[in-house]
């Protein structure tokens, strides 16, 4: 095995151990320092993005290339849930269809920077990135062996 191919994919496993620990650290700063309740679909992202953290770290030291059998499931199930999250904040799907009936709305806006970054919004990305990362070290151990 080369030491360039374990580089590059201890790289992309560690690029998404920072990605979701900063999603983790930034959804714990808006529910327990800026105070924005997290509704429903808000709960079910974070089952997904905070087990991502310990994951991944485990993965990383020492460095397991099958990670991604472990990390892809729970990236992806996030990711599904926070396009429908983005779907309900921008009216696609009526509010109606929200999980989150009672209580703290799933179309409540609590930021909006640059007009259309929202907390779904980052979960997205951060879901995104770390799926894309992973499929990409999945291909790069199969061209391995």
């Amino acid at each position: 095995m080369d030491k360039d191919n374990s580089e590059t994919q201890w790289m992309f496993i560690f690029a998404s151990w920072i990605t979701a620990a900063t999603a983790t650290l930034g959804s714990l700063f808006f529910s327990e320092i800026a105070e924005f309740p997290p509704c429903s679909l808000c709960w079910y992202q974070r089952i997904f993005m905070y087990p991502l953290v310990f994951i991944l770290l485990v993965g990383l030291f020492p460095l397991d290339k099958l990670v991604y059998k472990y990390a892809a499931p729970f990236a992806f199930i996030g990711l599904i849930i926070s396009i429908y999250h983005n779907l309900l904040q921008l009216e696609i799907i009526p509010e109606t269809m929200a999980p989150c009936l009672e209580g703290i709305p799933c179309s409540g806006i609590y930021i909006e920077w640059l007009g259309f970054i929202t907390i779904p919004f980052l979960s997205f990305v951060a879901f995104a990135i770390i799926f894309t990362l992973m499929i990409i070290l999945s291909r790069k151990r199969n061209y391995e062996k």
